[in-house]
């Protein structure tokens, strides 16, 4: 029979080539003939064909989506327009799309059958796929579990809205199936959104709350607040209500009548869903905040933080009087101004950036940041008031993090520290941002631009190391800035894996938008009447034009849930370096987190995941989890934070400080009369001379006891290394992934410090590798060592 079946596969092949009436679609048709026929000697044999299922669902459904594209291209032109990389040539695309697509269903079934022919002759072997049971998720300690074993989760965000949650054209296998109350929309109802619109100005609620309450209790889920509007009786009876509104939240979130609303809302919405399986990803508290305050920032194009209120003005009164200890004195000789008292303080909200490093700069991002972190503590405990078991997360963009920008009021750690779950929609660019007008610095190293992805989360790992990471709108497929119609199925399998790799355990992508049927979704026909800076053009060039992309999202969620406990030990592995973080330097600093990177970088390619330390992570989480804390151009800390690394090191821990300029100013800029000593401890002192690479040898000799006990080399035509690997031991040897994340491709030499005879077996395919390898880039490996 397989004999029969390679025959047939290569008559047809050969036919193919010879035939040139043959049409691109009837070529992808043959193609699925093929593939049915092996897929069916496989089944005889009792060999797994999920991930050939998966393929052929995606090739169908692109032949059908090609179809309708063809028979729309006045509607496809359109599309392209509203985006400005693909407008001036939008007759163009929309004219080659329907043949694009088909092209890569040809591609994709190219690559199935050849893989599902090596299976056959026993070339591969390959686990059979962990399926999701996708009623059946359990929400563990670090973990979210299905089967009694770790899963990750994957599905789109803002899906083909206005489908039923039961479509299964949508909600399956192939395109996940998390159910979630809060499509990302902008018309009045806000269709399964919690937000104000569900209440009336008397304080009941309307029927709309129908559209939270009538989520089926089926599938793991999630619940998202959405900020954006509100109804017009609130307009009506505050006149600030929108004083000190952001991009996506649009309202004063110090305005006591908002907060006296989303009481209400929230204690009825924990009241109606609590320990519905839509809430197991959490309640998601606010989409994408920042408030950002600063003049000649883009976001004040969209009325972000043009004014504040006089709540808020009040607010930071008492915060000042607060910090000063009603000292007004102190307050005047750091701002150089003469208010008579903490009353009469003002300020001028957006800022001039000529203020960074200012106090007055520090006072207010300080307060900007304190108060969201009070407002989402407050949503917090409303919900929790009804269903005092919720999980929460916030859906906040990594940058706020990764960027030097520090006045948008976001505090990493605080918003962390204050739910239950890590919530992000990390981002990670597969080629050069559009926007850019000559090659970025990273092209120079990487086959992608990954540290917005890398840094936070392993951040967010140290910070937060036994909460479940849920990434409620991955960009990794596209963004605002970035796509690639032609996007290698390497990359997608690299960016997820890696982050994976780093914690995370849901990842929903932007975004789904065909109808079962081919059409765009409602929202994007017609004229487009709505808000948003980015959706509009979000169609064109996205995974919807992509099969190639969008299968294999499910290919690699297929192999990594099948290898899902490897993976999870992986990640759990020891950080024996922690590189200081102070968003106090980094408030005050103009270039402090791209100098940090530089740090970071150097250390992330050596074999275990970077950590961090701040006040916060010492003072709370056990210390012989590191060897040594690195502390590198942070000059300004509180005295607390001082403090607490002083604490430390009497207590016998390690401190590396790059040089005597860090740590050696306050908040304020005032030059700090004391120097750490190193205590009981180890306090290692470099010259301001130093290199980054000096300071990382440093580190590395440091901690040289806890480096792993396998070995890799790498060389690429480089001077850069570009394999981020990781080791645990096991009860077999030792457990090795490695991603090529540089852009060549890497010959590497892989074994142990001891110098024993190795094997190396890769556990995906079943293959016997020699020490010296080579592993292509974007490739991954999850390999054995024995000895």
């Amino acid at each position: 029979m397989l004999i029969k079946c390679l025959f047939s596969f290569l008559l047809i092949t050969a036919l193919i080539g010879c035939n040139k009436t043959l049409t691109v679609e009837e070529q992808a048709l043959e193609k699925i003939e093929v593939l049915e026929a092996l897929m069916s000697e496989a089944k005889s044999k009792s060999i797994d064909v999920t991930r050939e299922e998966t393929l052929l669902w995606f090739s169908k459904e692109f032949i059908k989506f090609a179809d309708w594209d063809e028979a729309h291209k006045p509607e496809v032109e359109k599309l392209f327009g509203y985006y400005s990389f693909y407008e001036k040539d939008k007759a163009k695309y929309a004219e080659e799309l329907p043949d694009f697509e088909r092209g890569k269903v040809i591609e994709i079934l190219d690559k199935g059958i050849a893989e599902l022919n090596k299976v056959l002759d026993g070339t591969i072997k390959r686990r059979p796929v962990s399926k999701i049971d996708w009623g059946n998720v359990e929400v563990a300690d670090n973990m979210l579990k299905n089967n009694g074993k770790p899963v990750f989760l994957f599905d789109y965000f803002s899906k083909t809205v206005g489908a039923p949650l039961t479509d299964k054209n949508v909600y399956n296998d192939h395109l996940g199936a998390i159910f979630h109350g809060g499509q990302r929309l902008y018309e009045v109802n806000m269709d399964r959104a919690v937000n104000p619109f569900i209440l009336n100005e008397d304080r009941t609620f309307n029927e709309k709350i129908e559209l939270i309450t009538e989520i089926p209790d089926t599938n793991v889920g999630f619940l998202i607040l959405w900020n954006m509007g509100m109804p017009q009786w609130i307009h009506d009876k505050e006149p600030e209500v929108t004083k000190g509104r952001s991009l996506f939240t649009g309202f004063d979130i110090d305005n006591p009548l908002m907060r006296d609303v989303w009481s209400d809302v929230m204690k009825k919405t924990g009241e109606l869903t609590k320990g519905k399986k839509v809430t197991q990803l959490g309640y998601i508290l606010s989409n994408e905040p920042h408030w950002f305050s600063e003049k000649g920032h883009w976001t004040q194009n969209y009325k972000e933080m043009n004014s504040i209120s006089s709540y808020t003005v009040k607010k930071f009164q008492n915060w000042l009087a607060d910090k000063y200890s009603n000292n007004i004195k102190k307050l005047n000789k750091n701002w150089e101004s003469d208010f008579k008292e903490f009353n009469a303080v003002e300020i001028e909200i957006p800022m001039e950036k000529s203020l960074r490093g200012k106090p007055i700069w520090y006072d207010w991002c300080r307060f900007n940041m304190d108060r969201s972190t009070d407002w989402f503590t407050f949503l917090r405990d409303q919900l929790l008031e009804t269903n005092p078991d919720a999980d929460t997360n916030i859906k906040i963009m990594p940058k706020m993090f990764r960027e030097d920008y520090r006045s948008h009021g976001i505090d990493l750690e605080a918003l962390t520290d204050i739910t239950t779950m890590i919530g992000n929609d990390g981002k990670a660019y597969g080629g050069r941002n559009l926007r850019a007008t000559k090659p970025e610095k990273w092209e120079e190293k990487y086959a992608y631009w990954w540290d917005e992805l890398s840094l936070p989360y392993d951040f967010l790992e140290s910070v937060a190391p036994n909460k479940i990471n849920i990434n409620s709108e991955t960009h990794f497929l596209s963004a605002s800035a970035w796509r690639d119609m032609n996007m290698s199925p390497d990359y997608v399998r690299s960016v997820f894996w890696l982050a994976t790799l780093q914690g995370m355990d849901a990842g929903i992508s932007w975004f789904w938008a065909r109808d079962p049927d081919g059409s765009p979704e409602d929202r994007l026909e017609g004229e487009l009447d709505f808000f948003d800076p980015a959706l509009a053009g979000s169609y064109a060039g996205s995974a919807n034009m992509q099969p190639q992309t969008v299968n294999e999202v499910a290919q690699v969620y297929m192999d990594m849930n099948s290898f899902s406990e490897e993976i999870v030990a992986l990640r759990e592995q020891r950080r024996p370096i922690r590189i200081f973080h102070s968003e106090t330097s980094a408030i005050n600093k103009k270039h402090y987190m791209t100098e940090q990177f530089d740090l970071y970088e150097s250390l992330h390619f050596e074999g275990f995941p970077v950590g961090y330390a701040t006040e916060k992570v010492i003072k709370k989480q056990d210390n012989s989890k590191w060897d040594a804390i690195v502390v590198f151009k942070t000059d300004y800390v509180t005295d607390s934070e001082f403090e607490t690394l002083q604490s430390y090191l009497n207590n016998g821990g390690t401190v590396i400080l790059d040089s005597k300029n860090s740590l050696s100013k306050n908040e304020y800029g005032e030059s700090r009369g004391k120097s750490l000593s190193k205590g009981k401890g180890n306090l290692i002192v470099m010259d301001v001379a130093n290199t980054v690479l000096e300071i990382q040898q440093k580190a590395l000799e440091v901690v040289s006891d806890a480096l792993p006990e396998v070995t890799l080399t790498e060389s690429n035509g480089t001077a850069y290394k570009g394999c981020y690997w990781r080791v645990v031991k096991n009860e077999k040897g030792y457990l090795v992934n490695i991603l090529n994340i540089g852009k060549n491709d890497a010959k590497l030499n892989l074994g142990l410090k001891n110098g024993k005879a190795t094997t190396i077996t890769n556990i995906m395919t079943g293959d016997v590798l020699n020490s010296e390898f080579e592993l292509k880039s974007n490739g991954v490996l999850l390999l054995e060592i024995k000895e």
